[in-house]
């Protein structure tokens, strides 16, 4: 989509459809929709007058303006109440409106920059999270579709009036331009069918994006993880036909790696079990256990193109959890990268088995933070339930802080879960320094704990369990159904100001 920014009234833009906006239990309309319904000849107040728009957030309705204004439809968005107005109600008021222009077959989309006055965002913030909410909100998997339609509109004009605020709306709409791309594009990854999106063509598209913004990237084979000590990685990926691969991005602004913050994320492409096989149910979505790997390496490219100041190592080990004559059994004991032992008590407690490879990975950099993000364990979804937020633990108060404000400006909420050592005590093992699965009760804990074994030490160290989040069961404001992108506005927005 081609985004422009015009100085002047949004009642004289020409356009297949303009949006203005309303708050709920407004009944004298303000602003832009005060102009816009004077020139409507006190068309938008009627309709309040007649209750027939409240101004619920993502409530839209459509005017047809008669000749009225050159635009021949007007949109109304309602933004929800002022009391708890901010940039998340913009984004969802803004797909609602881009998702309505979709339905009219409107090329040409002009629209307020929501939140930039009553509301009382910087004009920055409010082009940032109006172009994200339009973005996103028009996202659709089209990648196996033989005749896709239109995504939407093709241009979408941000109109201001006062001309003073202009690059600031530019500024917030390149932002959001640049986030919603990487957004989109894990949302395609996650969305591809296993049998597609394979360990080594996850490294491929990673590769190329790298290449495009600019950055170092490295992908080593089976033979050099292996060979390396990678003997988690190694033992999990076994059972596939499918050779795994190790995904190492480095973005160095200014060609400095200098104690970057490192995100490592889980990249099983499918996940059947392996020996401890789930059931029909369980394997549906099982494409998407790549989706943490999917969302660092996504931040990383996007931390990149936005030019941020901090350094960034993305390393995202990439493997099949399949069963056969080869796989990986319960019983045996795994050497790590760190030279810790591991006791396999479940095959399917796979995802933290090459965590633990990646994390001991990690320490080479001698980083200032390490994050890892992973749909980790089924635990998750039963503690904070699907599409209402990720599970965060961490051993440093100002890294979890940090990263509950960038999950609080975002909107990709995070819930912070304690990690008590009484979770130690269920994964030590007798015959290995750890077991890989703590039994039933405390799951989600007993996964926390156990990576936490293998992260460097001395560093400020946090685990995102994004199970809840990796997938939607239908579609909600500007999150689609399927592949939702979750992590990377997140950590985008952590890495603008990294802690510690």
């Amino acid at each position: 989509m081609q985004i422009e920014i015009r100085i002047g009234a949004i009642q004289e833009v020409e356009a297949d459809a303009v949006v203005v906006n309303l708050m709920e239990g407004v009944t004298t309309p303000g602003g832009a929709t005060a102009a816009m319904d004077q020139a409507l000849e006190g068309r938008i107040s009627r309709v309040l007058a007649a209750g027939d728009f409240r101004g619920r957030l993502g409530e839209t309705l459509v005017l047809y303006t008669d000749g009225q204004i050159l635009a021949p439809r007007v949109i109304l968005v309602g933004l929800g109440p002022e009391a708890s107005f901010n940039a998340e109600k913009v984004r969802h008021a803004a797909a609602a409106a881009a998702q309505r222009a979709r339905e009219l077959k409107a090329r040409r989309l002009a629209t307020v920059v929501h939140g930039a006055g009553r509301g009382g965002l910087s004009p920055e913030e409010a082009a940032q999270a109006t172009v994200e909410g339009t973005l996103l909100g028009l996202y659709t998997y089209q990648r196996k579709k033989e005749n896709a339609e239109r995504p939407g509109p093709e241009v979408l004009q941000l109109v201001e009036f006062d001309a003073t605020k202009e690059a600031a709306i530019a500024a917030g709409a390149r932002r959001a331009e640049i986030l919603a791309r990487f957004v989109n594009r894990v949302r395609d990854w996650v969305n591809e069918p296993g049998s597609d999106m394979t360990p080594r063509r996850l490294a491929e598209e990673a590769l190329g994006l790298a290449h495009e913004v600019g950055i170092r990237a490295q992908v080593l084979n089976e033979q050099q993880i292996a060979a390396m000590g990678m003997g988690a990685l190694t033992a999990v990926s076994r059972g596939s036909e499918e050779p795994p691969r190790f995904i190492i991005l480095e973005y160095a602004p200014e060609g400095r790696l200098e104690r970057p913050v490192v995100l490592v994320g889980k990249g099983i492409t499918f996940d059947s079990g392996g020996l401890n096989l789930k059931s029909e149910e369980g394997m549906a979505t099982m494409k998407g256990d790549m989706a943490g790997a999917a969302a660092v390496l996504g931040a990383t490219l996007a931390a990149a193109a936005l030019q941020l100041p901090v350094p960034v190592v993305a390393l995202a080990p990439a493997c099949e959890n399949m069963p056969s004559g080869k796989a990986y059994k319960p019983g045996d004991i795994l050497r790590a990268l760190n030279g810790k032992t591991i006791e396999i008590v479940n095959t399917d407690a796979e995802g933290r088995l090459i965590l633990a490879d990646a994390l001991s990975y990690a320490a080479r950099y001698n980083p200032r933070a390490v994050m890892d993000v992973a749909t980790l364990t089924g635990a998750a979804i039963i503690a904070l339930g699907q599409d209402v937020a990720a599970a965060l633990f961490s051993d440093n108060e100002e890294l979890a802080a940090a990263l509950l404000r960038a999950a609080e400006a975002t909107g990709e909420r995070l819930w912070r879960m304690p990690l008590w050592e009484d979770y130690l005590e269920r994964i030590r093992s007798d015959v290995a320094d750890v077991k890989n699965s703590g039994g039933r009760y405390g799951g989600l804990g007993t996964s926390a704990m156990f990576l936490k074994q293998f992260a460097p030490e001395g560093v400020p160290w946090a685990h995102l369990d994004i199970a809840p989040m990796d997938i939607a069961e239908k579609a909600r404001g500007y999150v689609p159904k399927g592949g939702t992108g979750y992590g990377v506005r997140l950590l985008v927005r952590y890495l603008e100001d990294p802690k510690p």
